[in-house]
């Protein structure tokens, strides 16, 4: 009767750990980004883009220049939490051009995040596909790109399968650059990991930006499940389950000579399309999952 005291005692003390900590036990080593507070999370505004922008600083009906909603400062509610079934959502409305950005900066890990599309859109792109996407390695101010928004990074782009592209398509945000397999089909780079290196990015001739080698989007409405996996100097771009991107030696322009851009902050786009986020998470690695090292061999 003793042992199985004993035995029963250990199952219970077992059963209330799992219960207290199902996610912690579950997968060891993922760390949570997302609470109802957005405490892990900053945030910066630019503008209300129109039709038309041309990459100079806005100006007001006077031809006054616009200066930008900047750091801090949620306006419009651009960024709020909501609730799903008990689990905390960021809801992105698009409607000013921006980003939150984690506080802290990530080197070597596995992120990943379920999104889903919203219904509203908003200037410049109320005749175009949403729009968002996830930039990692960021570093500097924001504002140093086209859109006068971001920080210097590299983007996996979110955006509805379109003729305007697919998730897990490539630009490059401001001054950077990194290799890729990649075809050239007709007018775009197109990731294709049977085919030679191309170089792309700020400065380069072949352009910022390679498609995606597929489209794996859900239905709207549908959660979809992203992951990036980054260790020095690579990264994939993964989308329900698919690799769709494959970029190595990332890098950027300082002083005009390429320099590793391998590590920095996350940014989540605010980019005139609404979008969900929930379950966002990281986790920190030592080498590259070996499932997918056969992508840069």
């Amino acid at each position: 009767m003793k042992n199985i005291l004993s035995v029963f005692s250990c199952l219970l003390v077992t059963l209330l750990f799992f219960a207290c900590n199902p996610k912690q036990q579950k997968e060891e080593g993922w760390v949570s980004l997302l609470d109802n507070d957005l405490s892990k999370w900053e945030m910066y505004l630019s503008y209300e883009m129109k039709d038309g922008y041309d990459g100079s600083i806005p100006k007001n009906a006077n031809g006054d220049t616009i200066q930008p909603v900047g750091y801090y400062n949620n306006y419009k509610n651009v960024f709020t939490m909501i609730e799903e079934d008990g689990t905390p959502v960021l809801k992105v409305s698009g409607e000013v051009y921006g980003c939150v950005f984690t506080k802290e900066s990530y080197k070597n890990y596995h992120f990943r995040l379920k999104m889903k599309w919203g219904d509203k859109k908003w200037e410049p792109r109320l005749n175009k596909a949403l729009d968002s996407g996830i930039l990692y390695h960021s570093q500097g101010e924001c504002g140093v790109d086209y859109w006068r928004t971001w920080m210097t990074s590299h983007e996996f782009q979110l955006i509805e399968t379109s003729e305007e592209g697919s998730s897990g398509d490539y630009w490059c945000i401001g001054a950077t650059q990194m290799d890729v397999r990649a075809r050239k089909d007709s007018s775009k780079v197109v990731f294709d990991n049977s085919q030679p290196v191309i170089r792309l990015g700020s400065g380069l001739p072949d352009g910022f930006y390679c498609a995606a080698s597929g489209t794996v989007e859900k239905p709207k409405g549908g959660w979809n499940d992203i992951e990036l996996i980054c260790f020095e100097g690579k990264s994939l771009h993964i989308v329900n389950g698919k690799v769709v991107m494959a970029l190595s030696d990332l890098r950027y322009l300082k002083d005009g000579i390429a320099a590793p851009l391998t590590e920095g902050k996350i940014q989540l786009q605010s980019e005139a399309g609404e979008v969900f986020y929930k379950d966002i998470e990281i986790k920190e690695i030592k080498q590259f999952p070996a499932e997918y090292q056969e992508y840069f061999e």
